[in-house]
């Protein structure tokens, strides 16, 4: 919501806003940012919605019940999802790209938005993570209106097929299908609805589950591969380092070396994908490749957030299978005993990939590492809760690592504070609960 805010802004329009987090006086520092803004905040308590306020734009989480949507009705004001106002501002651009993605999206599209911002070509972005090399001038750097004619934005499918199909893109990224919010039927379903409409797919060819659904595609296609696959674009030759990676990328009749300054060989395909989307708006490889080695990352993409008595504390935005898999996977290609905090993101999501949670990371722990987690994050409304973290503990219990269930983060900041030793490091991983970065920071001292 908040880089949508910031866009509608920027391109001049009044905008005011609530939200539950504001009244709970979670993350105080967010939301005096937000209003420094020029963006008015009111209590959730419907006293925001008046008949001079064009719609009101909420996310998939407010319900009905809530006092702005229920006046909004009285008063006859239109309601979008935000999904809706996205694609709307998106297809009026002129140049339109669009990055998917069941992971890495997030980071391919910020690469994507840093490789043209830098290069001149004024992009407008919507990205879903703050830009970590533009935080001193803007500690909430997720978004903004440049004054070019590309409209560049992170494609969540999460919003579902009926309004992902919705996206004109003239240059669509897909840079995985694996399982996250829904089943993986309506994945492939509402993956293919998306590329249909594209003129350039930029695919993944590491990927089968999107080269399958490309497979009857008519448009321009550009591929991209880190394991040694057929591709338009190729990286080999890795030489990994805990903060950072390099590579040798071959593609368009060109070589060069790719440095990067964000850790993994997840993020060296994440590059490439961003590579071929400035190939396609005209940018060299080699300008390209030089533009990234400037890239610091996104906030919480294995976030180093400090280190005290030779001990690392990481903040990491992973919350599904893939995403763990990446980050502990590239974690444990360095040593040091890992102490993990995950914080699941939603009770309907543990429902539909809490097997695959658990075998996740279980896949990619030690046996000397630990896993510690509490019920998921719950900011008020209605939801199932039927099934909860315990599952997940028990299914990496029963796959021979240590996990455990605690009340709440203070018993597993005792617990994690009591055993932790110089060498080792804390990993606090989940979605959509801005306190994360608190706690990661408050083993800091």
């Amino acid at each position: 919501m908040l880089p949508l805010a910031i866009i509608l802004r920027g391109m001049g329009h009044r905008v005011s806003g609530s939200d539950r987090s504001f009244d709970q006086e979670r993350t105080p520092q967010k939301f005096s940012w937000i209003e420094g803004q020029g963006i008015k905040l009111y209590p959730q308590d419907g006293s925001g919605v008046t008949q001079g306020v064009d719609f009101v734009v909420i996310s998939k989480a407010v319900e009905d019940t809530v006092p702005d949507i229920v006046e909004s009705k009285r008063l006859g004001v239109p309601v979008k999802l935000r999904v809706d106002m996205l694609v709307e501002l998106f297809n009026a651009a002129k140049t339109r790209i669009a990055v998917a993605g069941t992971s890495g999206k997030t980071t391919t599209t910020g690469m994507a938005a840093f490789l043209l911002k830098e290069g001149g070509r004024e992009p407008t972005v919507m990205n879903g993570g703050i830009f970590k090399n533009y935080m001193a001038e803007n500690p909430y750097s997720t978004a903004f209106v440049g004054g070019g004619d590309i409209f560049l934005t992170e494609m969540d499918e999460s919003d579902g097929i009926d309004h992902v199909v919705r996206y004109n893109p003239d240059i669509a990224v897909i840079h995985n299908i694996t399982l996250d919010h829904q089943p993986m039927e309506e994945l492939r379903a509402m993956f293919e609805g998306f590329l249909a409409k594209t003129k350039t797919a930029i695919l993944n060819a590491d990927d089968d589950n999107v080269l399958e659904i490309a497979r009857g595609f008519k448009g321009r296609v550009i591929t991209y591969s880190t394991n040694g696959k057929e591709a338009d674009i190729r990286a080999g030759d890795f030489f990994p380092s805990s903060d950072g990676i390099t590579a040798k990328l071959s593609a368009f009749g060109e070589t060069v070396i790719l440095n990067l300054r964000v850790p993994g060989q997840h993020n060296i395909s994440n590059a490439l994908a961003a590579l071929c989307i400035a190939k396609s708006v005209g940018m060299g490889l080699e300008e390209g490749a030089e533009i990234l080695s400037r890239f610091t990352g996104i906030k919480r993409r294995m976030d180093v957030v400090g280190q005290k008595n030779g001990v690392t504390v990481i903040d990491d935005f992973a919350h599904n299978p893939d995403k763990i898999a990446a980050t502990l996977g590239t974690l444990k290609e360095f040593s040091g005993r890992l102490y993990i905090f995950f914080q699941p993101h939603g009770y309907g999501f543990l429902k539909v990939v809490g097997p695959e949670l658990g075998a996740a990371f279980a896949a990619h722990m030690g046996a000397q590492d630990q896993l510690y987690m509490v019920e998921p994050f719950y900011a008020g409304g209605t939801v199932d809760k039927s099934v909860g973290a315990q599952s997940v503990v028990d299914d990496v219990v029963a796959r021979g690592r240590q996990a455990f269930l605690m009340k709440d983060r203070e018993a597993v900041y005792n617990a994690i504070t009591s055993h932790i030793k110089a060498g080792d490091r804390i990993v606090v991983m989940g979605a959509r609960d801005d306190t994360l970065s608190e706690f990661a920071k408050s083993f800091l001292g």
